[in-house]
């Protein structure tokens, strides 16, 4: 690390602490040539990775657009916000630890259909109808004859 004063990479660590529940480093740092004292602070690199879309574009992944899909699907449902968040950020931490750059779209439905089936089986179905693009009553009761078993 540079030191902010003179620029020079002589710095050492003279203490380091836990901060932010555990979610930071603080670090104490000295430079090896003027002296001067400052702090830095590390925190974990977590990327959530771009999304390709069906077409073949990639956009950033938006939390809102998940949340707006699983809150619609959940419509007057028995379902607290507390989970519908649990679930979304289960969804997240997924799709942070394939450790990939990029995912498919698929992937991030298939994710919300099984946070979905968890929290409430009408919902779910609900999601799957739309997702899935059902056509007929003969792709329902497929779909609510796999939940069955």
């Amino acid at each position: 690390m540079h030191c902010p004063f003179c620029y020079t990479e002589e710095t050492k660590v003279i203490d380091s602490r836990l901060v932010s529940d555990g979610y930071q480093v603080r670090r104490r740092r000295e430079c090896g040539k003027c002296h001067e004292r400052f702090t830095t602070f590390e925190t974990a690199e977590l990327i959530v990775p771009k999304i390709i879309k069906n077409d073949g574009t990639r956009e950033p992944f938006n939390e809102d657009k998940l949340r707006l899909g699983i809150q619609h699907a959940l419509e007057k449902r028995p379902v607290s916000a507390d989970q519908i968040e649990e679930a979304i950020s289960h969804i997240i931490l997924r799709l942070r630890s394939t450790g990939e750059r990029e995912v498919p779209s698929k992937l991030v439905g298939k994710l919300a259909m099984e946070e979905l089936k968890r929290l409430d089986k009408v919902a779910y179905i609900r999601f799957a109808s739309v997702y899935l693009s059902f056509d007929n009553i003969t792709q329902f009761t497929t779909e609510i004859e796999n939940l069955r078993d």
